[in-house]
């Protein structure tokens, strides 16, 4: 397969950035994205690969295109790329490495570019600074009272529907494509999926009230819209999150600020 790739270059956090147009030939259609990326980067390097910035007066960019990457299992959500318009690209629940050469057509072209936020600041090329994230998880999205050892499973009873509902929101992996989809990069999926998944079970309900008022108000310090319940978010999350837990957020910040922490 052949495609011809518009990658988003550019050299530093404080340098204007531009598209810059790369033709690569021969890609197998069970290639993975970031394989596709790899053998781009190789190409580069060989001095291999055609190259054309017909797209911009800028005299190309050197060095091998920069990217995120870790696990490549769908585990980390370093992976974070904005593909033709979506988030990891154009398939469902899944993360950038798990997407597959085979879901475009053979000549297509592909737009690459970083997530767009104000919370986000690009880093190098397709990098971008998701410690926005940590920083919030840091203000509350933890247990820090003592439990006491490991119980007895069947010790603390926590209803199916509770213990499913805190699982699923905590498959979260911060990726951050909710912000990236959402028009005003609002951070409310993550943020309320780490405030649920704690919130649901008993060892999380002690510091509830003060996770959730902690970790709000960091999000809004860190410059991150608000929601307008448009769901992209959901639409476009790699792990399926529900936007029941933006719900549930909402629930617990205005228990909190009423002073009505349920137990």
């Amino acid at each position: 397969m052949n495609f011809t790739l518009h990658i988003w270059r550019q050299e530093c956090a404080n340098a204007k950035g531009h598209f810059e147009t790369y033709k690569i030939e021969n890609i197998s259609p069970d290639c993975s994205f970031l394989e596709m990326l790899d053998i781009l980067n190789e190409q580069l390097i060989t001095g291999s690969t055609p190259h054309s910035s017909l797209l911009t007066p800028h005299s190309p960019i050197s060095h091998p295109v920069c990217f995120d990457n870790d696990c490549r299992e769908g585990i980390c959500g370093m992976c974070g790329l904005y593909i033709n318009g979506r988030p990891h690209g154009n398939d469902d629940g899944i993360t950038t490495c798990q997407l597959h050469m085979r879901k475009f057509k053979d000549g297509d072209d592909i737009w690459i570019e970083p997530w767009r936020a104000k919370a986000f600041p690009v880093i190098r090329d397709l990098v971008v600074d998701r410690s926005a994230f940590d920083k919030i998880i840091q203000a509350g999205g933890y247990i820090s009272t003592t439990t006491g050892g490991v119980p007895d499973a069947n010790t603390i009873p926590i209803s199916k529907h509770a213990a499913d509902m805190a699982m699923d929101a905590a498959s979260c992996i911060g990726c951050g494509a909710c912000v990236a989809a959402c028009k005003n990069a609002s951070a409310m999926l993550f943020v309320g999926a780490k405030v649920s998944h704690l919130a649901l079970l008993p060892q999380g309900k002690i510091e509830a009230a003060d996770r959730v008022k902690k970790m709000v108000s960091k999000m809004d310090e860190l410059g991150f819209g608000s929601c307008t319940n448009t769901y992209a978010c959901e639409a476009e999350c790699p792990k399926l999150i529900k936007r029941q837990n933006i719900s549930m957020l909402n629930r617990q910040w205005i228990s909190a600020l009423l002073g009505r922490d349920k137990k």
